[in-house]
C-alpha cells in the first residue's frame, strides 16, 4: 500500500461552484482543456467516491453486519486508464479525489474498460472507473463509471447526483485519506476470459489481430500466450500492436471505413482465416472474414446468438431494435427467447439482468455476457468465433453469408441536422408513412415495419447525429430503393450525411 502523497496532482484548496458539461447519458466525455481537465477529474472522482461510500455505510448500518449484498462489499474503488497521452494525468487527479474522500483505491494501471468491469466484480469493490475516450478524437477524453457488481451508472441512476456534487464542490471532510494500491497483475482477468473457449476444440487457424495502437495489445499477448501454451494450433499476425497514445495509425475506430483497410489487406496478404480489430479501450470487437470483408455487427449478433443457443437451449437473447430481422429469425429457429431492449449499454445490461439472458448484442459491436457480470467484452467475441470456426469447419463468410442474403441491411447511416431537431424529423417521417399503416415501435426512436422491409430512425445518445438503419427480407433491390428514398427525404429536412 502507498498513500496519497505519491499522487502528483494537487487540488485547489477551495471549491467554488462550476458547471461541468462533460456529463453525457451514460458516461463523461469532454474536450481536453475545454470541459475536461485534471481539476474536473478530481471533482468527479471525489464526488463519485463520496456518494458510493455514503451508500455503503448506510447499508452497513442498516444491516448490522449481516450478509447483505452491499454490506459485504470491499470499501474500495478500482480504476484504470487507456493509453491516451492525457489519460494517466486525468487518472491521477481522479485517484486523488477518491483518496481525499476517504476511500481506498486500487489502481489497475493501463487497462481496457472490460478490465475495470472485471476487477470491480472480482474484488467486490464499491465501483470502478475507466479513464478513456475510446474511439473519440485525440483531443478528447472521458470517464466510464460503474457501481457495485459492475452495474452501470446512468443519468437517472446516480450520474446526475455525482454531477451535482462535483459542480457544487460541497464535499465532506475526512480525518484521513484513503489508501492506494497498485494492482497490475491481469492473471485473474485472463483466467476468467479463457473460460469462454474450449481449447481442445480449436483447429489450426491463422488470425490477424489489429489492436489499433490502443490498450488491447498487452491483453492480446496474454491471451495468445495462454492459448499457445495450452496447445491451441493458432498463428497470430499482430498489427498496430504496440500501445501508443499518439495513435500513429489513426484513432482506433474500425467503424470508419478508412481504418479497415490495414486489417483487410493483412488478412488477404497472410491468407488468414479471420481478422479482428478493436477500438481504443477494446470494449468493442470487429470481425473480418477470410476474404478481408468487414462483417456488419448485426450479423455477428446473430452468429453469437446461434452459438450460445446451441450450448444453452431455450435461453434468452437480448438485442437492440435498430436491425432485427436476422437476429429474431436465428433466435426463433434455435428455440431461444427473444428479448428486445433499447440501445445503449445501461439499457441492455438492465434488461439482461431482468431476463437472465445468457448473451446480448448490439449492431454497434458491443457484446454482453451473463458470465461476464452482464458486461460487454471485446475479447470474448473473437475467442467464441475461433471456437465456432473450429467446431463447424466453416469459414466466417460461410457462417454469415446466409444471414446477409436472407436479411440485407443498409448498415448504420448517420446524418448531421442543420434545420430541424431529431424529434421534429421523427414525427415528420412517421406522418409521411402513416397512410401505409406499418407496425410501429417507439422503444428507441421510431421503428416502422412494413412486412417486407423496415427502418429505425433514432437520435444518437452520445453525438449530435440522427441514425438510420434499413433492412429487408431478402430483397436487395427493395432495400436500395427504400434507402435512397429515405435519404433523399432526409436531405430535404436538412439532414446532411455525416
Amino acid at each position: 500500500m502507498s498513500n496519497s502523497a505519491t499522487i502528483g496532482y494537487q487540488p485547489a484548496t477551495e471549491f467554488h461552484p462550476i458547471i461541468i458539461n462533460s456529463f453525457k447519458a451514460y458516461d463523461i466525455r469532454g474536450e481536453l482543456g475545454v470541459n475536461l481537465d485534471e481539476d474536473i477529474a478530481y471533482r468527479i472522482g471525489r464526488a463519485f467516491a463520496q456518494i458510493l461510500f455514503q451508500r455503503y455505510h448506510a447499508a452497513v448500518e442498516t444491516h448490522n453486519n449481516d450478509t447483505s449484498d452491499t454490506a459485504t462489499l470491499q470499501p474500495a474503488i478500482v480504476i484504470g486508464s487507456d493509453i491516451r497521452d492525457s489519460s494517466e494525468q486525468l487518472k491521477q487527479a481522479t485517484i486523488k479525489g477518491m483518496l481525499d474522500a476517504g476511500v481506498d483505491v486500487i489502481d489497475l494501471g493501463m487497462t481496457g474498460t472490460e478490465e475495470v468491469y472485471f476487477a470491480t466484480s472480482h474484488s467486490q469493490a464499491l465501483g470502478g472507473i475507466e479513464v478513456t475516450a475510446s474511439h473519440n478524437p485525440i483531443n478528447c477524453n472521458g470517464l466510464k463509471l460503474v457501481k457495485e457488481h459492475s452495474k452501470p451508472i446512468s443519468g437517472d441512476d446516480g450520474l446526475a447526483e455525482i454531477q451535482a456534487l462535483a459542480e457544487s464542490g460541497q464535499f465532506t471532510t475526512n480525518k484521513s485519506s484513503g489508501k492506494l494500491q497498485l494492482l497490475t497483475d491481469k492473471s485473474a482477468y485472463i483466467d476468467h476470459i479463457m473460460t469462454f473457449v474450449d481449447i481442445d476444440k480449436l483447429k489450426p487457424l491463422k488470425l490477424v489481430i489489429n489492436s489499433g495502437n490502443g490498450s488491447a495489445g498487452p491483453v492480446v499477448d496474454l491471451l495468445v500466450d495462454r492459448l499457445v501454451k495450452s496447445g491451441a494450433p493458432i498463428e497470430v499476425i499482430k498489427l498496430h500492436h504496440t500501445p501508443d497514445g499518439s495513435f500513429p495509425n489513426g484513432i482506433p475506430n474500425p467503424m470508419i471505413l478508412a481504418n479497415r483497410a490495414a486489417t483487410q489487406q493483412a488478412v488477404i496478404e497472410h491468407k488468414a482465416d479471420l481478422g479482428i480489430a478493436f477500438d481504443g479501450d477494446f470494449d468493442r470487437c470487429f470481425l473480418f472474414d477470410e476474404t478481408g470483408a468487414f462483417i456488419d455487427g448485426s450479423y455477428v449478433v446473430g452468429m453469437l446468438a446461434q452459438a450460445f443457443l446451441n450450448k444453452y437451449p431455450n435461453e434468452s437473447i437480448v438485442y437492440d431494435p435498430r436491425v432485427i430481422y436476422n437476429t429474431e429469425a436465428v433466435i426463433d429457429e434455435h428455440n431461444g427467447n427473444a428479448v428486445i431492449s433499447k440501445s445503449g449499454h445501461s439499457f441492455i445490461k438492465q434488461v439482461m439482468r431482468e431476463s437472465g439472458a445468457v448473451y446480448g448484442g448490439e449492431m454497434s459491436a458491443h457484446h454482453y455476457f451473463r458470465d461476464f457480470f452482464y458486461c460487454d467484452s471485446g475479447m470474448i467475441p473473437w475467442l467464441l468465433t475461433i471456437e465456432l470456426l473450429s467446431v463447424t469447419g466453416k469459414t466466417l463468410s460461410e457462417l454469415v453469408s446466409g444471414y446477409i442474403e436472407a436479411y440485407p441491411s443498409s448498415g448504420e447511416l448517420n446524418f448531421h441536422l442543420t434545420t430541424h431537431d431529431a424529434p421534429t424529423i421523427i414525427r415528420a417521417i412517421e406522418e409521411r408513412f402513416s397512410t401505409q399503416h406499418p407496425s410501429k415501435s417507439t422503444l428507441d426512436g421510431l421503428s416502422l415495419n412494413f412486412g417486407e422491409w423496415r427502418f429505425n430512425l433514432r437520435a444518437s445518445n452520445t453525438e449530435p447525429l440522427i441514425r438510420l438503419n434499413i433492412e429487408s427480407r431478402g430483397d436487395e433491390l427493395l432495400l436500395a430503393t427504400k434507402t435512397q428514398d429515405i435519404q433523399q427525404w432526409l436531405a430535404k429536412q436538412g439532414a446532411v450525411p455525416a
